[in-house]
């Protein structure tokens, strides 16, 4: 479907809508639960002297506990959805404005619910767990004991919780100089000059022409020189932030915080720093080889994003994009793929752009209701296949969850997220090099399947290195500086660009703009999950269907299961380096092959 303009709401085919019917046939059913969501609360602290040692009343507490989440959840997803199809329109943000107002006021209103079951005579509560009428909350009840530990008394948590928005302090203020205040300029090009904002900076890195990039590189991250002081002092506040909160509850480290509620032991993140460290030749030689491709005498900082080859120039229908993902998905058998192929063409997914339409791609499924994938398909763009290939993996594997396990721990953590979504990319890329006999579109699919593994494992793995050395500087009692925040950002840049990488003056300066670095001990997970998604889709397609049995109890595990092993379940061991491992070999057979066509 292509438009010459692009359309607003009320023109679009509701056939190329998502239908929103299982979660509210309409805008009135949705006002009438926001009604009963708003007198939740009363009905769960009329018995909060269920919460009393012998915990005779604790089944009916969290039964009122479990349905107000459940209502909440699904009031939330239907105005995130509503909202993100059409951000302009009133009514939406509206929708969306009440339910923030009624969830924040539940929190507060039953903010001793959850510090009340944790402060509870844990050996009562293990018993009553192991009755059979608290099987929906057994796993739930042992991660929260589980975390018992680290809970403070009432009051501390108290004052810790009247602290928690003053503390969001360095990351508001991060983003709203980074994306607001800061003046970035234009950049004369061919086409007349152009704005250089946060949102057109990736857009300039791709610009064939070199003196473009060259000269939005020299003005983005002049102007981040300008105000570098600042912005270190405001992650210095936030990684000063997350040592003080693990010094408090009684954490070996700010690491060790962030990794015990998955149960995720330091040597994973250690594994996944050692392991790609050592595997940093095959990066090494696709930056050669990018730097022979553009025929540059030297490779510099604004050269690593411009294309590697062509866009390959391929129309493919939505309908065509359907089929073909069902063909590449054809290892996980015949009710998978039938029932992604039945949601994609049958309601769950919002398909093509319209104005005021939230841009990208997201999956939003939730327990109740169906998986939905908000698009801005585009028939001309290959990659957009991709990611709803990848989309459908993160709805397929939400379905699986809500439909195996109690609501209370149905929902699977970030370790898990990126699996199943670039599992189907993988076998989508293995179909596609298949049955392709266009070279350039087999090089295309090389090229940019390259680019994914190099920015999801190597790239993010480098910024798990710095999260970790920034941590560790504070918690040794070094300060962190402008200049040491740039220094330390420079050597990991030199370590996996690489000898063939000639870095600017302000190429450091990178380690100041990236959002991700206020959400700390984050970004390791996708590197992580890439990793698992390319073992468990070798062994999948490379097995029987014991393989692909392990495959789908990983998918059904939801939050029944910690992370680590409801991967061991699938198949894949991540504390083994083994499976990092693989995927820079992975990487390395793809740098391969495009040494040897591009050469």
């Amino acid at each position: 479907m292509k438009h010459s303009t692009i359309p607003v709401r009320s023109e679009v085919s509701p056939s190329d809508c998502w239908n929103l019917d299982s979660l509210y046939p309409n805008d009135e059913a949705w006002e009438a639960d926001l009604l009963r969501f708003s007198e939740a609360s009363k009905n769960i602290n009329a018995l909060r002297d269920s919460l009393a040692p012998e915990g005779s009343r604790l089944l009916p507490l969290l039964d009122r506990y479990r349905d107000a989440q459940l209502l909440g959840e699904t009031l939330g997803n239907y105005a995130f959805l509503k909202k993100s199809s059409d951000e302009g329109d009133a009514k939406n943000l509206d929708r969306i404005g009440r339910f923030m107002m009624a969830a924040s006021a539940f929190e507060a209103q039953t903010s001793w619910f959850i510090p009340g079951i944790q402060a509870m005579d844990e050996t009562g509560l293990r018993s009553l767990a192991a009755a059979e009428e608290f099987a929906g909350y057994r796993v739930w009840l042992e991660k929260l004991l589980r975390m018992k530990p680290y809970i403070l008394s009432e009051k501390e948590e108290r004052i810790l919780a009247l602290q928690g928005e003053a503390l969001q302090t360095p990351r508001n203020a991060f983003s709203i100089l980074t994306n607001v205040d800061l003046d970035f300029g234009s950049v004369d090009t061919p086409e007349g000059k152009l704005p250089l904002s946060q949102t057109t900076w990736s857009a300039f890195m791709e610009n064939l022409d070199r003196s473009v990039r060259k000269a939005a590189y020299e003005a983005f991250y002049g102007t981040y020189e300008a105000h570098a002081n600042t912005i270190a002092a405001l992650y210095a506040g936030s990684v000063n932030r997350d040592v003080a909160a693990a010094r408090i509850r009684g954490y070996p480290s700010a690491r060790e915080m962030e990794l015990f509620p998955d149960r995720v032991p330091a040597k994973v993140y250690d594994n996944l720093v050692s392991t790609v460290r050592q595997n940093l030749g095959p990066l090494h030689r696709y930056y050669s080889l990018r730097k022979r491709v553009l025929g540059l005498d030297e490779l510099r900082h604004y050269d690593v994003y411009v294309p590697l080859v062509p866009k390959a120039s391929r129309a493919t229908t939505y309908d065509e994009a359907v089929a073909l993902i069902a063909e590449a998905l054809a290892p996980l058998g015949e009710e998978y793929v039938s029932t992604l192929s039945r949601g994609l063409l049958g309601g769950w997914v919002d398909r093509y752009e319209n104005k005021g339409k939230r841009s990208g791609a997201f999956s939003s499924g939730g327990f109740q209701g169906e998986p939905y994938i908000l698009m801005n398909y585009k028939e001309e763009v290959l990659r957009d296949v991709f990611t709803l290939a990848h989309e459908g993996g993160h709805s397929m594997h939400s379905r699986y969850s809500a439909a195996n396990n109690p609501f209370m721990s149905y929902n699977y953590t970030i370790f898990e997220a990126e699996v199943a979504s670039t599992f189907n990319e993988d076998l989508l890329f293995r179909h596609l090099m298949k049955i392709s006999e266009d070279p350039k579109i087999r090089t295309y699919l090389l090229a940019s399947r390259a680019g994914d593994i190099l920015a999801t494992l190597y790239r993010q793995t480098m910024f798990a290195e710095y999260e970790a050395t920034t941590h560790r500087l504070v918690e040794e009692g070094t300060p962190l500086t402008a200049e040491l925040l740039r220094s330390e950002y420079r050597s990991l840049l030199e370590a996996y660009f690489g000898p063939e990488m000639r870095l600017e003056d302000t190429s450091d300066l990178e380690g100041m703009r990236i959002p991700h670095f206020y959400n700390a001990f984050y970004v390791y997970k996708y590197a992580t999950g890439i990793s698992a998604s390319l073992a468990l889709a070798e062994r999948v397609t490379g097995g029987g269907k014991a393989e692909r049995d392990a495959y789908f109890s990983f998918l059904k595990s939801g939050g029944s299961r910690y992370p680590i092993d409801a991967l061991k379940v699938a198949g894949v061991d991540m504390e083994s380096p083994e499976p990092i491992a693989a995927a820079c070999a992975a990487f390395d057979r793809i740098v391969t092959e495009l040494e040897g066509i591009l050469s």
